[in-house]
């Protein structure tokens, strides 16, 4: 049976970890300060709209705490911009077996990227001999320490995992995504193996670009034609690159299969994402970089500019360094500073 080391015990990372340990998978939280305190204490409080539970789950703070094993399989659950301090704190942890240390996490384990954007899987292949990508459409939210909300019914969401590069893919990967799928179909998730991952990533990317409106207006603003440009801008870079992408006919039929967002009981609606929840938090950093950042840097590379995506990759950078709170701005006034008003 394998054992899941989710590094990253956030939204995405503890919802995942205390689902798999509530259905009886094997799975040890990572986190850090006053969440991996809380878990530790009292357990991990999962609230979704048909439960409110409390799991008794296993939480350590880095691999110095955990002696891994050749089972072991780690899934990356941080933001992007963080993955690069946590995959170097662990790929040269010492896997063991039988009593002596056969080799490094990075020479042994597999490693899964479930995070936005589509650098991280680059990031791990430095790292990692066995790198796979993650799609992740999951509504999670997490603001207290030991606590994760999840929006999604009746399944929690939706993965789709696949080898990075996509060619690599042999018999004992197809082994381990089926056990994978096996696990976290258990735990209440709906797992999908495409042939290649990264075009579903690319996907996520574009959906990905509202994020920033979002943490700069507050959820419930009406952005939808300020993030339509922004997407056009992004397609637009996408396809001048060359890189594919999920259409958006594949996108809503998976989705339309999938997960549906229900009220928490106790829980506001008006709760954003990933982006809106940094600034929420006050954690003085955002992944934006890496999403509408992202943009930026590939248009830069085709000699073309992309201006709405890079001035809000710069706006949100400002916002979490000042301790800006989501709301800050109105529609108006980011319509101005983006020249689209």
């Amino acid at each position: 049976m394998s054992r899941y080391v989710i590094i990253g015990a956030g939204a995405i990372g503890g919802a995942l970890g205390g689902r798999l340990t509530h259905a009886g998978r094997q799975s040890v939280l990572v986190a850090r300060g006053d969440h991996l305190r809380a878990m530790r204490s009292a357990g991990l409080r999962l609230r979704t709209p048909d439960e409110d539970v409390k799991i008794p789950v296993s939480a350590v703070p880095g691999p110095d705490d955990l002696e891994l094993a050749p089972d072991d399989v780690l899934v990356v659950a941080t933001k992007t911009h963080q993955a690069g301090d946590a995959l170097t704190a662990w790929a040269d942890a010492p896997v063991h077996s039988d009593g002596r240390v056969i080799g490094t996490a990075g020479e042994n384990l597999p490693i899964f990227m479930a995070l936005n954007g589509v650098a991280s899987e680059g990031l791990a292949l430095r790292y990692f001999d066995r790198v796979f990508g993650v799609c992740v459409w999951m509504p999670a939210v997490h603001l207290v320490p030991g606590e994760v909300i999840v929006r999604g019914a009746p399944t929690s969401g939706m993965f789709h995992i696949g080898r990075v590069p996509a060619d690599l893919a042999g018999e004992e990967d197809q082994r381990l995504l089926g056990r994978i799928t096996d696990d976290w179909t258990a735990a209440n998730f709906d797992v999908r193996l495409p042939a290649d991952v990264m075009p579903w990533k690319y996907r996520k990317l574009i959906s990905n670009i509202g994020n920033a409106f979002q943490a700069l207006v507050g959820a419930g603003s009406d952005v939808r034609h300020l993030v339509n440009a922004a997407e056009g801008e992004a397609r637009a870079v996408l396809d001048k690159a060359g890189i594919e992408y999920t259409s958006d006919e594949d996108e809503k039929e998976a989705r339309a299969a999938g997960f549906t967002m229900r009220p928490v009981p106790g829980v506001p609606n008006d709760m954003g994402g990933s982006t809106w929840q940094s600034l929420a938090r006050g954690t003085g950093n955002v992944e934006t970089d890496y999403l509408n950042g992202e943009i930026a840097l590939l248009a830069r590379r085709q000699g073309v500019s992309a201006p709405i995506n890079a001035t809000m990759a710069s706006l949100v950078r400002v916002a979490a360094a000042t301790g800006q709170k989501p709301g800050a701005l109105s529609v108006e006034e980011l319509a101005e500073r983006l020249q689209l008003s």
